[in-house]
């Protein structure tokens, strides 16, 4: 562990989901393959695409549309819906076509559970502190075992912009009824989370490396308060 800045008192924690909870990039990794793989079954012409080109269109869509890059699950199906006009299907069947796909993604993307490591050391913390989720992501936290565990996980979308912007921490502090400045926030990307955090005047705790990886990233300014290898470093908080 390594300690950047004096911590305030704590009123309450947020994670970040996606490789501080848990190792996200095997499971993102299965759902964009299931994903590509129903849409490639149901609709034999969209094998002219690999993962390459719906990439570059699902840019073309943000470009169109920058709203969207606010919410995940709203961007990739508009990609879905355009797409599959683009090879030729009507506006209604594009639009059938793509909830149908999205839904095997969305059921591939929240198709795990966290570790039980990681379950033990959020039920050790919530004895003492208020937990909640703050996402960029659009993982089913009930799915994944997070029900119980965590208060409540905001997501980015409807409205509500990604980190670093500061819209989750603010309704999250709302909710909890708690000024910024005793929020405390983990999260393994130092831009979406540290960086995030430290503009809504909470704290902030660097997972680095993030979940599951084993080769640390440069350290960045602004500085966060602590930055810890191992999530399991936060029971120093008991």
């Amino acid at each position: 562990m390594q300690v950047f800045r004096r911590l305030r008192p704590i009123a309450a924690i947020s994670f970040d989901l996606d490789d501080t909870l848990y190792d996200n990039r095997p499971v993102i990794a299965a759902a964009e393959q299931a994903y590509l793989d129903c849409l490639q079954r149901e609709f034999p012409l969209t094998r002219q695409w690999g993962k390459h080109e719906w990439r570059h269109h699902k840019l073309g869509v943000m470009v169109k549309y920058p709203r969207l890059s606010h919410d995940p699950t709203a961007l990739r199906l508009e990609t879905l819906k355009s797409g599959l006009r683009h090879f030729g299907l009507s506006h209604e069947d594009a639009n059938a076509g793509a909830e149908q796909v999205m839904a095997e993604f969305v059921h591939a993307r929240s198709n795990f559970r966290v570790p039980d490591s990681t379950l033990q050391l959020l039920s050790k913390l919530k004895r003492r502190y208020p937990l909640i989720g703050l996402t960029n992501g659009n993982v089913d936290p009930t799915r994944i075992g997070l029900q119980g565990v965590l208060d409540f996980v905001l997501s980015a979308g409807d409205g509500n912009r990604m980190k670093p912007h500061p819209d989750l921490f603010a309704i999250g502090c709302d909710r909890l009824g708690i000024l910024p400045s005793a929020l405390l926030h983990v999260g393994d990307s130092h831009s979406a989370d540290v960086q995030g955090a430290l503009r809504a005047g909470c704290q902030a705790v660097l997972l680095n490396p993030g979940f599951g990886q084993t080769v640390s990233l440069p350290l960045l300014s602004p500085l966060p308060h602590l930055q810890i290898s191992r999530l399991h470093e936060l029971e120093m908080l008991l």
